[in-house]
Parts: C-alpha cells; sequence; structure tokens
C-alpha cells in the first residue's frame, strides 16, 4: 500500500518577468519516497532569454536544502526528465548546492523528505511561455 501522493506538482505558471532564485512551496512528508520520477515541461511563447529550476530536497527539516536536478531552457518548447533513487549508493562526497547544479544534470542517491523548486529566468517573456514541474514519487 502506498502513502505517498503518485503525483505532485511542484511548479506550474506563467513566466513572464525575470525572476531571481524565487522559491516554490515545499512539499513535506516524503520521508518513505524511495524514488522520484521529475518531468519538468517548458512551453516557449516568446521572449525571454532564460529559465532555470532547481529541484531541491532537504535532509533537515527545511533548514539547509540542496539541489539533486537542474532543467535549464531558453527559447525552445520541450519536456525532459529524470528519475533519481534514494537507493543509489552516492560513493563520493558531494557538496551541497543550492540553485548552483550544472544545467541539465542530475544528482542521484539524494532524497530527504521534503522537495522544493527555486526558479529564475532572465529577459521578459510572452504572457504564453509556461514552465511545470512534476513529482512521481514510489516508496
Amino acid at each position: 500500500m502506498s502513502y505517498l501522493p503518485a503525483t505532485l506538482e511542484l511548479m506550474n505558471e506563467t513566466i513572464t518577468a525575470a525572476q531571481s532564485a524565487t522559491t516554490k512551496t515545499a512539499v513535506s512528508g516524503l520521508a518513505r519516497a524511495k524514488s522520484v520520477g521529475l518531468q519538468c515541461i517548458f512551453t516557449y511563447g516568446s521572449s525571454g532569454t532564460t529559465a532555470k529550476a532547481w529541484v531541491q530536497t532537504s535532509f533537515d527539516g527545511g533548514t539547509t536544502w540542496v539541489d539533486i536536478a537542474c532543467f535549464d531552457h531558453a527559447a525552445t518548447s520541450l519536456s525532459r526528465c529524470y528519475n533519481l533513487s534514494a537507493l543509489t549508493p552516492v560513493t563520493t562526497v558531494y557538496t551541497v548546492t543550492d540553485g548552483t547544479l550544472v544545467a541539465n544534470t542530475s544528482k542521484d542517491g539524494l532524497l530527504g523528505d521534503q522537495l522544493r523548486v527555486k526558479f529564475t529566468s532572465t529577459g521578459t517573456y510572452a504572457g504564453t511561455t509556461t514552465m511545470k514541474i512534476l513529482a512521481n514519487l514510489r516508496d
């Protein structure tokens, strides 16, 4: 029996004016999660320069946030996915990053009991530009 919601919407917004390190509401109570599938759907309208989102997790109740995936978009509609597992052995020390993980990369093996998105954009996108990030959890 699963105790986790099947899919969470971590972000779903229309992008217009530039944003700097805006954090979205954290989702907590995910301690049973063994893996998370992440999907970012970026729908480009026009204008704008970059739209970057970091999915983050926390191991200390939300005091410290750790980047686990980075989605980086510019001027093309596309969808990207990652699958991350809490069961993947991490054999090297991982330096905590908060909004600085390299574009379009992920860090497997790290999955705390909370998830959130940190978002930055540059330039002014048209009102039809949107970004949606979904998390599919498995326990």
